[in-house]
Parts: structure tokens; C-alpha cells; sequence
């Protein structure tokens, strides 16, 4: 008796050590990191799609902390830091509610405008520096399968698509690689002045990014709210190339780790 009774309170520790650590990692996902993995080729190439990162949610203060309660125990952000020009950010789309990730263009009160595919902050100039192709096979990307866009038309596929690539510097003096592929309508934009409490974001795939150059009632991104902010993109974990990660062969081990820029 005694021995079964031993046993069963073996099982019971069991199943209580497995449902602490549970929660523990809850706690620590909802308060501290969130995995994001990256869907779409608007971030390319500082973002491939396959990226896999985690988001340091305390960089901006805790966010999407939920209460149940008409009082919470601890407010829904701690710290409440603004982010900076440069930072990539993952946000909830003001629209759709979506996870979406870009860059942090433009702050509370700054003026921006895009021309002949320059970026402007406030009248000044975020400086372009060519740096060659980017160069990736045309074929479908990633679990949705889709084709990316290429400079040179006519791409079959296994062939190379092409895009121009340039280092741009922010008035901040933060550098980081952009791509162009056409001449498109965002090449060319009013000034947008953003709204206290919000943040101007665009993709580093100038051409492929509906970001905040595109007004909500278009489905853009507009300007985002701070409380949209979920937490700075730091460091890629891991990246496959492939439609899942058990596909070792289509792992980029290059990219394992790699501070995002």
C-alpha cells in the first residue's frame, strides 16, 4: 500500500513540476520575449522570410499584458521607453490587429517624405550608398509559397532575381541596407507629419512594403499608436529557407544569431 501510495505521489509531483514549468514559460513569453517568425519579403534584406527571432517585449515597457479584472495588479507597461529611428519593431497592425514588423522611420512629431526614392526626416536627407545586387533565386519562399519581385522582368523559375541594393544612413547616423526594384507611387509621397503618441514605420523592401506611406482606409499601417508597439527585433535565432524548419537542408546556418542591423 505504502509503495502505491508513494507511486501515485510520484505522478502527482510529476504532472505539478510540468504545469509550473508551463506557466513559468507563459509568464516569461507574455511578459518578456515573443518568438516571431518572418512571413513576408517586405523587410528583405535585412529580414528573409524563414527568419526566426525572438522580440524583447521590455525594450519598450511590457505590452499586451492582458487583466481579467476591471482592476490589474501591474499596469500594461512597466517601463514605457520610446523606441528610436532605426529600431525594428514588431507591432499589431492598427487595423487588422496583426503582428507586422518594419522599421521605426519617424517619431512623435516628425515630418516625413519620400522622393525619387529618398527618404527624408524633418527636411533632411537619409543619405543612399549603392552597394551592388541583391541576388536570390526565383522560386516560391517560405510556408505561403509566394514568388518574390524581381528588377529584371521575365525571371523563370531557378533563375536569378535581381534587385538594387544601398546602404542608407538615417539622420541619426543609423545604417542599415535597403532594396529597390521599381519606380513605384511610394517612391513619391506627401510629407506625413506623424501625430503625438505615434511612430512612422516602413519596410526596408522599399517596394514591396505596405507600410505607413499607405493610409489605414487602404489597409495600410498609417501611424501606430505607442500601445501597438510589442518589443524591439534584436537577433535572429535561426532561418530556414525552406516551407518547414524540419527541413534541415534548407537551414541558413549563416544567419543563426545574426544581430539585425
Amino acid at each position: 500500500m505504502a509503495e502505491k501510495a508513494a507511486k501515485q505521489d510520484g505522478i502527482v509531483e510529476t504532472i505539478k513540476t510540468v504545469v509550473y514549468a508551463l506557466l513559468i514559460a507563459g509568464v516569461f513569453r507574455t511578459l518578456f520575449f515573443q518568438p516571431f517568425w518572418i512571413p513576408s519579403s517586405s523587410m528583405k534584406d535585412t529580414l528573409l522570410i524563414g527568419d526566426f527571432l525572438f522580440v524583447n517585449k521590455m525594450a519598450y515597457g511590457y505590452a499586451q499584458v492582458s487583466c481579467p479584472f476591471s482592476i490589474c495588479p501591474i499596469p500594461d507597461r512597466l517601463f514605457g521607453s520610446e523606441p528610436e529611428v532605426g529600431d525594428v519593431v514588431v507591432f499589431r497592425h492598427p487595423v487588422s490587429g496583426e503582428d507586422y514588423i518594419k522599421r521605426v522611420i519617424g517619431m512623435p512629431g516628425d515630418k516625413i517624405q519620400v522622393k525619387d526614392s529618398v527618404l527624408f526626416i524633418n527636411g533632411i536627407e537619409a543619405k543612399q550608398e549603392p552597394l551592388g545586387e541583391f541576388v536570390e533565386t526565383y522560386g516560391k519562399q517560405g510556408p505561403v509559397g509566394g514568388l518574390p519581385q524581381c528588377a529584371n522582368g521575365g525571371v523563370g523559375l531557378g533563375g536569378d532575381c535581381i534587385k538594387e541594393r544601398f546602404i542608407e544612413t538615417l539622420p541619426n547616423g543609423v545604417s542599415h541596407g535597403i532594396l529597390n526594384i521599381r519606380e513605384s507611387r511610394l517612391d513619391n509621397t506627401p510629407v506625413y507629419t506623424v501625430p503625438a503618441g505615434h511612430y512612422f514605420f516602413m519596410g526596408d523592401n522599399r517596394d514591396n512594403s505596405t507600410d505607413s506611406r499607405v493610409a489605414q482606409t487602404a489597409m495600410g499601417v498609417g501611424f501606430v499608436p505607442f500601445e501597438n508597439l510589442i518589443g524591439r527585433a534584436d537577433r535572429i535565432v535561426f532561418s530556414s529557407a525552406g516551407r518547414s524548419m524540419l527541413f534541415f537542408w534548407t537551414w541558413r546556418s549563416d544567419r543563426f544569431f545574426k544581430a539585425i542591423q
